[in-house]
């Protein structure tokens, strides 16, 4: 179960990430708590389309929300970030270890001696 649970962590911040305008939500972040109204200037789209992602990205768990007044101040949780991370590193090392196999195995045929066919008469 612990597996599945991780699984669909990581499916959801691989989700989140996916998207343009939430990477680049993300990367303003990273600068700061910021409120909703400023973020959504940094875009051509409206304060509406803006939440919506800040919802994705809430429900990924990369972002918290504050409420003070009518203000919303939104701030990046990069814990899920570092799950994605690990799960590409250990991805890259097991490939890396297949692709050296390989390479190996092609090296090793590359530089056999190839096989001369018997010499003699065959009359």
């Amino acid at each position: 179960m612990r597996y599945q649970g991780a699984t669909a962590e990581l499916d959801r911040t691989l989700v989140a990430i996916a998207d343009p305008v939430r990477r680049r939500i993300l990367e303003r972040l990273g600068a700061g708590e910021a409120r909703v109204t400023e973020i959504a200037r940094q875009f051509p789209i409206s304060l509406n389309a803006v939440s919506k992602h800040l919802k994705l990205l809430e429900r990924a768990s990369l972002v918290d929300r504050r409420v003070a007044g009518r203000d919303h101040f939104i701030r990046v949780r990069p814990e899920p970030l570092h799950a994605a991370q690990a799960w590409i590193a250990t991805q890259q090392a097991f490939w890396r270890s297949r692709l050296a196999g390989i390479d190996a195995l092609l090296t090793a045929q590359d530089t056999a001696p190839v096989p001369r066919p018997p010499s003699g008469d065959s009359r």
